[in-house]
C-alpha cells in the first residue's frame, strides 16, 4: 500500500451522534484533495453505537480504519492513533470539528513548508472564537494560564483539539507519552520543546459547541495534577 500523505486521527468515545457528520464532511473534503489520506478512528470504551456507526463507514469509505480499545483516555486514544498511523503528516482532530474542515490544509506544506508540529490556536492573533459563554472562556484560559506558567512558556493555546505532526516526530513524541487523558496535549509539546522541535501555532475560527464532553471541574483539577506529574516527570529525567 502506497504511504498516505495525510493520516486523520479521530478519538472517539461515545460520539454516536456526532460521528456521521464528522466522517461525511471528511469524506466530502478529502475526496476533493491531490494528496491521498487515511482516516483512523479510535474508539475506546464506549457504552454508545460508536464503534458500530464507524464499522459501517468502512465499506464506502476504503480509506477508513477501525481501531477498538477496552480503555478510556483522548490522550491513549490519539497516542494509539499516532502510532499505527502510515502518514507522513499525522493530524488529529475532535469529532465535533469546531473547526471548519477546510483548515486542514492549512498545517503543512504546501502553505506550511517544512512543518514540524502545527497546532490549532483559539488565542493566536487572528483567531476567532464564535458563541462561546464568557464563563467558559474565562476558565479554559485559567488552565493554559497554568500550562503556560509552569511548563509551556511560548504557547498561547495547547488545548485546541487540532494537531499535526511530521511522521517521524510523531512517533518519537508519541512513544514517550505517559498521560493518557486531556492533558496528554501538554506533555507531549513540553517533550516536543525539550528536543527542540518548532511548534507553529495556527490562528481558527473556532465555533463553542454546548455538548463538549469536557467535565469542567472535576477534568480541570485532574489536569492541575497532570501539569505537576509532567514537572516531576522532567526532574528525574523520563523524557530525556
Amino acid at each position: 500500500m502506497k504511504t498516505p500523505y495525510l493520516s486523520l486521527i479521530l478519538p472517539a468515545h461515545n460520539e454516536e451522534q456526532r460521528l456521521s457528520t464528522c466522517l461525511e464532511g471528511l469524506a466530502d473534503f478529502l475526496g476533493k484533495q491531490d494528496y491521498s489520506s487515511e482516516i483512523l478512528v479510535v474508539e475506546n470504551a464506549s457504552s454508545d453505537k460508536t464503534l458500530a456507526i464507524a464499522t459501517g463507514y468502512t465499506h464506502r469509505m476504503k480509506n477508513l480504519h477501525i481501531i477498538h480499545l477496552d480503555d478510556r483516555g483522548k490522550g491513549l486514544a490519539v497516542q494509539t492513533g499516532m502510532l499505527a498511523a502510515k502518514g507522513e503528516y499525522r493530524f488529529f482532530a475532535d469529532v465535533d470539528f469546531s473547526m471548519p474542515v477546510e483548515k486542514i490544509n492549512r498545517f503543512f506544506p504546501p502553505i506550511v513548508p517544512d512543518a514540524q508540529i502545527t497546532i490549532a490556536s483559539r488565542e493566536a492573533l487572528g483567531a476567532v472564537r464564535y458563541d462561546e459563554p464568557p464563563f467558559r472562556h474565562f476558565t479554559g484560559r485559567i488552565f493554559n494560564s497554568l500550562v503556560k506558567i509552569t511548563v509551556l512558556h511560548d504557547l498561547q493555546d495547547t488545548q485546541c483539539g487540532f494537531k499535526c505532526f511530521r511522521h517521524d516526530i510523531a512517533e518519537e513524541l508519541f512513544s514517550r507519552q505517559t498521560i493518557t487523558g486531556w492533558s496528554f496535549d501538554a506533555e507531549i509539546l513540553f517533550i516536543a520543546v525539550k528536543r527542540k522541535y518548532r511548534i507553529l501555532e495556527i490562528p481558527i475560527p473556532w465555533y463553542f459547541n454546548p455538548d463538549s464532553k469536557v467535565r469542567l471541574w472535576t477534568d480541570s483539577f485532574q489536569m492541575a495534577k497532570d501539569i505537576l506529574t509532567i514537572r516531576h516527570n522532567a526532574r528525574i529525567g523520563k523524557y530525556d
